[in-house]
Parts: C-alpha cells; sequence; structure tokens
C-alpha cells in the first residue's frame, strides 16, 4: 500500500463513496484502559479484509446543489464584514476630505495613514492575539450564551478582516496624502517629497506582494517583499512623519523644536508601528530539534516543553528568513514535548525531509488559532483530513468534552508511532473516529458521518443558563470545527449551515475564495 499522504486535495483513495450503515463496533483496548465504552455510533460498513474487492468502483453520488444563500452567508463571513465596514468607513472619510467637508482629515491626513497601518500590524501581533484569546476565554467561557460565544469565536477568529481593511485604507490614504501634497509642489520642500513617493512604492509593494494568489503560489516573493520591503517602509514612513512635522509649508521653514514633533499624533502611530512589528521578533529563539520520518510524505517535529491547545508556531530554518506556520500538538503544558506535523508541499518542507535539521528557529510566543476557543463549550466535534491532524488533536488530547473525526490515508503507517500512541493514550474509542480511506476504499460520506456522531455526542447537550432563560432555544447545541483542504472545508461548511450546526472552518482568502466559490458552484 502506498504510504504517501495527499496534503491540500484528496487522495485517489478519497475520492470514491462508501455507503454508511448503523453499526455497533466493539470498543478497543489500549494500555492504560480501565472502562469499557460503548461505541454505538454512526460508522461507515467496513469490508472483511478477505473479502475479494469489486471489480470497479460505483460512481460518485451526485453533488447535492446548496443554496445560494447558504453560499451566499458562508461567503460574506465575519473577516469580509469586518473589511467592508472599515474600508468602507475610511473611504467615506476619504471621499469627504477630497471634496473639503473633512477638514480635521485633510489637517491631520498623516495621522489617518499610519492609524490605519498601526491597527493592521496590531491585529497580525502575536502577543496582542493571544491576549484577547486569554480575556475571551477567562471571562466568558460556558456560563454566557451560545450565540455569545460563537460570536467570540468568529469575531477571533477572522480578525484579519480587520487587518486587510485598515492596510489597504492606510495606502489609499498616503496616496491621497502624497498627491495633496504634490498639488502644492511650490512650498513643498524636495526632501519631504522624495520621502513621500519613497514611502509610497514601498507600502504599496509591500501590500501587493500579500495578494492570496501572489502568497500561495509564491511564498519566498511574498515573504521577502512584504516582510523586507515592509521594514524599509518603516524606515521611510520614519523619516518622512519626522521632516512633514518639521517642516512648515506656510513660512518655508524647519521647526526643530522636538517638543511639536512629539505632540503629533502621526508621531505616536509611528512609535505603535515600531513596536508592534518588533514584539514577535525579539521573541525568535534558536532550537533543539529530533524529527521523525514516518514516510517520505511527512515529518513529525518534536520540541521540548508543552503547550496549551489551539495554538500554532512558526519556525524556520534561518533567524529572519522563509517562516511556515504548523498546529502544535501536545498533550498539555505539563508535558515534556510539543510537536509539529510537516507535510511536504514545497522546498521549505522538502528539505525537512530530505535533509532534516537538528535546531530550527522558532519564535517562543505562539498565535491562536480559532481552536483555542474550544474552552468556551461544553463539547464540541473536531474533524479534520490529512495534515490538518496537527492543528486538531490537541483540542481532544486535552479536553475529554471533544470528539475526534480524522480521515486520511493509511493514518498509522503515513504518520507513524508518535501521533498514533498520543491518539490511542489519550482519546477512548467513545470519541473518536479514525477513517482510514485506503482499507475502507474510498472518502465517506462526510456530512453523514458528522451528523451521526453529533447526534450521539450530544446526548448531554449545552445546559440551560440561569442568567439568560431565554436561550433555551439553544440548549442541545454543540460546535464544530473544521481543518481540512479547501474542497473538504467547503463541503462540511454547506453541510452544517444546512443542517444549522455551528460550525467554524478553516479561512481561505479573501480573493481566491470569492472566484472559487462561484467558479465551482454555479448552477
Amino acid at each position: 500500500m502506498s504510504t504517501e499522504p495527499r496534503v491540500d486535495t484528496y487522495n485517489d483513495a478519497e475520492k470514491g463513496t462508501v455507503e454508511v450503515a448503523t453499526i455497533t463496533v466493539p470498543p478497543t483496548s489500549y494500555p492504560g484502559d480501565e472502562k469499557k465504552f460503548d461505541n454505538s455510533i454512526a460508522l461507515p460498513e467496513v469490508k472483511k479484509e478477505n473479502a475479494t474487492p469489486p471489480a470497479k468502483k460505483s460512481p460518485p453520488k451526485p453533488k447535492k446543489k446548496v443554496s445560494k444563500w447558504i453560499r451566499w452567508t458562508l461567503w460574506f463571513n465575519t473577516y469580509r464584514k469586518f473589511f467592508t465596514f472599515v474600508f468602507s468607513l475610511n473611504m467615506i472619510g476619504l471621499a469627504l476630505a477630497a471634496t473639503g467637508h473633512f477638514p480635521y482629515a485633510v489637517k491631520y491626513n498623516g495621522a489617518f495613514v499610519v492609524g490605519n497601518l498601526n491597527f493592521a500590524i496590531l491585529m497580525r501581533n502575536e502577543i496582542f492575539g493571544r491576549i484577547l484569546y486569554w480575556f475571551v476565554n477567562t471571562c466568558f467561557a460556558k456560563w454566557t450564551p451560545l450565540w455569545w460565544r460563537l460570536g467570540c469565536t468568529s469575531v477571533l477568529q477572522h480578525l484579519g478582516g480587520i487587518h486587510s481593511g485598515c492596510a489597504l485604507s492606510g495606502v489609499i490614504w498616503l496616496l491621497f496624502k502624497v498627491v495633496r501634497m504634490f498639488t502644492t509642489l511650490n512650498v513643498q520642500h524636495d526632501a519631504v517629497l522624495i520621502l513621500g513617493v519613497c514611502t509610497n512604492v514601498a507600502v504599496m509593494i509591500s501590500a501587493l506582494s500579500a495578494i492570496p494568489w501572489v502568497r500561495n503560489t509564491h511564498h519566498n516573493v511574498f515573504e521577502r517583499h512584504h516582510r523586507f520591503i515592509g521594514w524599509v517602509g518603516l524606515v521611510c514612513t520614519w523619516a518622512f512623519v519626522i521632516l512633514g512635522d518639521t517642516y512648515d509649508p506656510v513660512n518655508r521653514t524647519w521647526n526643530l523644536d522636538g517638543v511639536h514633533v512629539i505632540s503629533q499624533q502621526d508621531f505616536w502611530f509611528t512609535i505603535g508601528m515600531t513596536v508592534f512589528i518588533a514584539l514577535p521578533w525579539i521573541c525568535v529563539r534558536e532550537v533543539p530539534v529530533d524529527i521523525e520520518l514516518p514516510s517520505p510524505k511527512v515529518a513529525i517535529i518534536r520540541f521540548e516543553r508543552g503547550m496549551q491547545q489551539g495554538l500554532l508556531g512558526r519556525i524556520s530554518r534561518s533567524s529572519i528568513m522563509e517562516y511556515h506556520a504548523f498546529g502544535i500538538i501536545s498533550e498539555g503544558k505539563h508535558a515534556k514535548y510539543h510537536y509539529m506535523i510537516a507535510g511536504v508541499q514545497g522546498d521549505f518542507t522538502r528539505g525537512l525531509v530530505n535533509d532534516p535539521p537538528k535546531t530550527l528557529w522558532t519564535r517562543q510566543v505562539k498565535f491562536a488559532g480559532v481552536s483555542n476557543t474550544s474552552t468556551l463549550y461544553h463539547r464540541g466535534i473536531r474533524i479534520c483530513t490529512g495534515t490538518g491532524i496537527g492543528a486538531a488533536l490537541s483540542t481532544c488530547l486535552q479536553s475529554p468534552n471533544w470528539f475526534l473525526i480524522w480521515i486520511g490515508s493509511d493514518q498509522e503507517k503515513t504518520f507513524g508511532p508518535t501521533i498514533s500512541g498520543l491518539i490511542h493514550r489519550h482519546i477512548g474509542p467513545e470519541r473518536l473516529i479514525l477513517w482510514d480511506s485506503k482499507k475502507r476504499g474510498g472518502r465517506p460520506d462526510t456530512m453523514k458521518l458528522l451528523k451521526e456522531a453529533y447526534k450521539s455526542w450530544n446526548a448531554e447537550g449545552e445546559p440551560l443558563t440561569c442568567f439568560f432563560l431565554w436561550s433555551q432555544i439553544l440548549t442541545g447545541i454543540l460546535v464544530v470545527f473544521i481543518t481540512s483542504n479547501y474542497i473538504g472545508n467547503t463541503e462540511i461548511m454547506q453541510g452544517c449551515k444546512e443542517a444549522e450546526i455551528p460550525v467554524f472552518g478553516t479561512l481561505w482568502d479573501f480573493v481566491s475564495i470569492f472566484t472559487s466559490i462561484y467558479d465551482s458552484h454555479s448552477d
């Protein structure tokens, strides 16, 4: 049997479909188990190993049409709502300023530039993100109404909408500022004009390099331009702000009074930008690693110390180049190790397999993912495919109230004994479905599998909250988190939305989703 998993798309064995029947599966015993579990759950029917396989597979069932309203609500998610609100608000202000109806913005347009860029950078700051997740998880876990907790998770997951909206708005405000300066060319100093143009070019290149197509298909191009040209843009911004605040175009004189400079809004916004950019980098360290290679397509990277669930980490062979993010697997803060699963997709991950390093560079402060909000909920289901187990497993390892569904190809042989051992030691068969598409002859009817698990695992349900009696209609609902490729994510999100199951999936790019969702689902 082949041991090569497909990381971003379903492999050949997963393209088929199988019939699903409700059967009772005897519990599997693992060392250390003291209880026997009733594992009555909807599982796909498995044929005996000695049985002769059919000559050919039955044709796949036609995909069920999903309503345009569901597709629209999934596309216009919180990310795009944030982006639309932030960008629209800025463009209204810009239009008013350009037509002379917003004199404050005309006078302090520099503050609008760096203010937007400041908030854009803040939304991507790991430390700020961890503080937000900690605050929400500490203050709102379990006792608040379910709709509030779902809203908190959605907001935290989609903060990138504010990042994108503020970044694009900042670029446009900067262009507006420089264009206005050139309309008063006769009173502007050449040094200020030159720095304005340099800052504009650097910020635009940094922003354009983050376009989803560039970021996904040319990662190194994105990283080098977005990071290093962005740093150049920061230096130019400092020079532009200081020169712009010290030069008086009315009197054509330089005001070198430092008090005047530090009293300007744009000066403090630029300080904020600098701090937010620098903070993650002062946490960079070179750490020892052990790399296990269970198959030619997967590297299991082991680091020292345990981690809380729902975190992701960035790693690189260099201190400042080519950082890649992976989900963190850990048994808890008390554990001796934590792990990352790197599926071979490009040069960096291929190098981990072909030339395993002894050390890697990483940011010691990890950033929180959507799974980090699992503590908000009483119970939940974590469904993933392939290497998505790297982002999903910690939640189920550290909480007995989360059910794991993992769909993959020849999982134990592909991902090795370390990952299998973690699963079997900590997750009982009563809250686990491992679907091996190699052994089962194809990919399951994912939504049917999920609905059966949802019904079984939701037997306890959400307790009533005495603070909000009107939330009784939400009793009996648990949440589903998805980590899968684009096709799998889309199918499950649409199915859950149709079944009115609260669900959070992988966050895909703004532009690529816009084109893909309508091209692939047009009626």
